[in-house]
């Protein structure tokens, strides 16, 4: 048996869409069909049935239309691509078959509409292409990432070993990658929606006469981008590829390219990111409990975009972290401008991603009414930041454009109520268009025309009780009593004989009727034509629309980095080029908000030339040396994204880098154990820090045995100091680490004050200098709910140890054995520049007694050492 008309018609739009669901509208349904509506049936929990019966069942599954936006959420957020089969002409006027098409295809990084999109988060769509000679990833690779809700449009070229720590930074939702590379790390692909694209979809030819239809340009060169970032331009290619492909509509909203350059940003990998829990708790990947949640005041989701992405973006150039402090320092310091641009924020609707359903020809009229509501609000923000000293806020106000003659038009045309369907109707105001009055007029059944009829009909037939009514059957008719019908006139035609009446019709008020019967249907297309026109007149004003909508997310940023310091008693950053560290009380973002009023204790923080630029932190568990280094952490962060800092006073060196490796974790889906990921993550740190770098280190060989960690952390600390210069804060339960204050300059001691009694302690959560005498590990088991039994047998075996690997002063056997680190200090002169050591060596070395090998592997070594030098 062939397939029926309808059929065919759904398996051509299925081969159409690849591996994406299929929902097919039928009439008032969305239908899934075969492997389609199985998979339904289980993730949503819809009824399973089949389209004839035995061996030519076929399974289906379906919902009502106007259920869309509930499924389509579901199956994106399950990280399904979904395609949209609509019917694409009204039935009425179909002739044989309806005609349906793939409208859109719908995946988790190309969403638009606000039911299935975060608020307060980007979604975007990345697109990756590896070095065509290193496909593994080992050399350069190009990403791109837009955002298709707002027309956010970025691409930059990056170490291939970086890879996952840009993702990690710009958290796409779905990643485009070619069929023949090879695919993301496991870890990556259980966050992100992969999906695989032809090869010839990233090549140069595709990807260039891409870039050039979609911009109009003649070449690429206006772009920003040099011959170096071929692969970027490869992404950027391959992301507008895909979107043409998938949302067939006008992108026009993505207009700019933007090429992103490291260097100008603070650079923060994967691994610092998840153990600060900037934007994501560790334990349960929640927005709830992170330095971004605690930050956000914005009153409109376009703010707290924009403050995400400063502190996903924290700036490395001090002129420019300084103008953001400056913008936040005036508006702290005027509590009532603060509160009255928070007010006239609050009523601002999300500009961005109204415009951007505007420009694909989805807006609703509702869309459009909030538009105009925005630009109500716009004037009196604007006068509020009017003559303000600060250049950034001075340039805000410069920048909103309040669009005056299309806010009038809108206003006029659009009532309060607006629908979400523009064919729906009845969101024109009275008044805006004659035409539109009229049709309405007599869809209401014209009871003025009614009245004014029926008065000169029985003026002129001097029939008294003539009355005009309606029903379906004979439509409008004019009813006379037995009684009157001899004065009926010779127009009037009898359509119907009553009881005690006759009723009749005239030319006149059949014409009328066919007007009012078709006046619904004209009045709806034609309010459907002048909400084109409208959509059409914000399309024209896009662009300086757009402008406005990144100001009023910038200013909405800047208010609420206000509010939180007026209202939190941050103080302002004294940003420095040196690489020092100089914080008084400072606390912990997050716990000093989220813990009761007055219990977070402050701490002070020193690190320098002149106090030692590496702290040995150690004290006993659950004391607060992990909250303490985390808090350093986030702090810098702050103030280099241009916030105020809760402490009483901070000068904070401008970082480069910020490695944070803090608490344990296995990746087993990798094929690593916990030690092997923190010596990875170790490694990382001690291959790319600077001296400009910040390093957070929490328990460093722990993973490992005693000997071994203590050898590894020594070893660790020492290259930090000598090697890279990086200001360091090394917590630590290796009492041992504590002696190397006493042979490295830049070492100092910090511990956790403890205050201990009756067998009993108190932590005091304040950092003191000096090194910890004890761990109290044991008192924690006992608080934990270790046996009594087997916390005494741990006191006698502590006992017997502290007695083999403790000298009578107290101090650590195993610290005093290793050699004393060997000072290189070194004896200025006033007659000429100190030598390199390795110059010395190459002097002393007989050349002839070398091997070849061994010259290579000498040669290899100094090398090494003049570059880290």
């Amino acid at each position: 048996m062939g397939m029926t008309p309808m059929m065919q018609q759904y398996h051509e739009a299925k081969d159409a869409c690849g591996d994406a669901i299929l929902l097919f509208r039928m009439g008032d349904f969305f239908e899934l069909f075969n492997d389609d509506a199985v998979t339904a049936a289980r993730v949503l929990g819809m009824t399973l049935t089949s389209r004839d019966k035995g061996k030519n069942a076929t399974p289906m599954a379906g919902f009502p239309h106007h259920q869309l936006d509930g499924y389509l959420a579901k199956l994106i957020h399950l990280g399904y691509r979904v395609a949209i089969c609509d019917q694409v002409e009204d039935p009425k006027e179909a002739k044989g078959i309806v005609r349906r098409e793939v409208t859109r295809i719908v995946s988790p990084g190309t969403l638009t509409d606000d039911s299935l999109l975060e608020p307060k988060e980007s979604n975007y769509l990345a697109a990756i292409v590896a070095d065509d000679r290193k496909k593994n990833a080992t050399g350069e690779v190009g990403i791109a990432w837009v955002e298709m809700s707002t027309g956010s449009f970025f691409a930059g070229t990056f170490a291939g070993d970086r890879l996952a720590d840009q993702l990690a930074r710009i958290g796409p939702a779905e990643c485009l990658l070619a069929e023949d590379v090879g695919s993301l790390p496991p870890h990556l692909a259980e966050r992100i929606h992969l999906t695989r694209r032809p090869a010839w979809a990233f090549s140069n030819k595709t990807t260039r006469d891409c870039l050039l239809a979609h911009f109009g340009t003649a070449n690429l060169d206006g772009l920003g981008f040099g011959e170096e970032d071929h692969l970027a331009i490869r992404a950027a290619g391959g992301v507008l590829d895909y979107l043409n492909e998938t949302q067939k509509v006008s992108l026009s909203h993505i207009d700019k390219l933007t090429p992103y350059r490291t260097g100008t940003t603070l650079e923060i990998d994967e691994a610092t990111r998840r153990s600060l829990e900037l934007t994501r708790t560790i334990r349960d990947g929640r927005r709830d409990g992170t330095l971004v949640a605690v930050m956000d005041r914005c009153v409109t989701p376009m703010g707290s975009r924009v403050l995400a992405q400063w502190l996903a973006n924290p700036l490395t150039d001090n002129q420019a972290i300084e103008a953001r402090l400056d913008a936040v320092e005036e508006l702290k310091g005027d509590a009532a401008l603060t509160k009255d641009l928070a007010d006239g924020l609050a009523g601002v609707y999300d500009l961005q991603r109204l415009l951007t359903r505007v420009s694909t020809g989805r807006a609703s009229p509702r869309d459009l009414s909030f538009i105009s509501r925005t630009l109500s609000r716009l004037p009196r923000v604007k006068a509020k930041i009017t003559s303000r000293r600060s250049q950034l806020l001075s340039d805000l106000e410069a920048r909103l454009d309040l669009c005056p003659e299309l806010h009038g038009k809108l206003v006029l045309a659009l009532d309060k109520n607006c629908p979400l369907h523009a064919k729906e109707g009845g969101f024109i105001q009275e008044g805006y268009y004659a035409k539109l009055d009229e049709y309405r007029e007599l869809a209401v059944g014209g009871k003025q025309w009614i009245a004014n009829y029926q008065a000169e009909e029985s003026r002129k037939s001097g029939i008294a009780n003539m009355k005009v009514g309606f029903n379906k059957v004979f439509g409008y008719y004019i009813e006379i009593t037995n009684a009157q019908k001899d004065k009926v006139p010779d127009y009037f035609h009898r359509k119907q004989t009553l009881k005690n009446a006759e009723r009749y019709i005239t030319p006149e008020l059949k014409e009328y009727e066919e007007k009012v019967l078709s006046a619904d249907d004209k009045a709806k297309q034609l309010e459907y034509e002048l909400f084109v026109e409208l959509r059409d007149l914000v399309m024209a004003d896009c662009k300086r629309l757009q402008q406005t909508a990144v100001a009023i997310a910038e200013l909405d940023a800047f208010v609420s980095l206000a509010d939180l310091a007026r209202d939190r008693n941050y103080c302002r950053p004294k940003m420095i080029d040196e690489p020092d560290l100089r914080i008084i009380d400072g606390r912990h973002p997050v716990l000093d908000m989220t813990e009761a009023a007055g219990t977070f204790v402050p701490n002070d923080t020193q690190l320098s030339g002149d106090d030692g630029f590496v702290a040995i932190i150690t004290g006993p568990n659950m004391a607060g040396k992990s909250t303490y280094i985390r808090q350093v952490g986030l702090l810098t962060i702050m103030a280099q994204m241009g916030s105020f800092v809760p402490a009483r006073q901070a000068t904070i060196g401008v970082v480069d880098r910020v490695f944070a490796r803090v608490g344990a974790s296995d990746e087993l889906s990798r094929g690593q154990s916990t030690f092997m990921v923190e010596m990875t993550e170790t490694a990382r740190i001690l291959n790319t820090a600077t001296r400009h770098s910040l390093v957070i280190l929490d328990e460093i060989g722990r993973g490992t045995s005693t000997y071994d960690g203590v050898s590894l952390a020594w070893s660790i600390v020492e290259h930090l100091h000598d090697k890279i210069g990086a200001r360091t804060l090394f917590a630590t339960h290796y009492h041992e680490l504590s002696e190397l204050a006493g042979s490295l300059d830049g070492v100092c001691n910090l511990n956790v004050s403890v205050k201990e009694w009756d067998e009993k302690i108190v932590f005091l959560h304040k950092i003191v200098p000096g090194a910890a005498d004890k761990s109290y590990g044991i008192y924690v088991a006992r608080l934990a709910g270790v046996p009594p039994e087997v916390n005494e047998r741990a006191k006698q075996i502590l006992a017997q140890l502290e007695q083999e690997h403790l000298d009578p002063d107290g101090r650590s056997k195993i610290a005093h054995s290793i050699p004393r680190h060997p000072k290189k200090d070194l004896q200025l002169t006033f007659f000429s520049p100190m030598e390199h050591p390795v110059v010395e060596e190459i002097r002393g070395v007989d050349l002839n007694a070398l091997t070849p090998l061994e010259a290579l592997q000498r040669l290899a070594q100094w090398q090494k050492q003049l570059g880290s030098g």
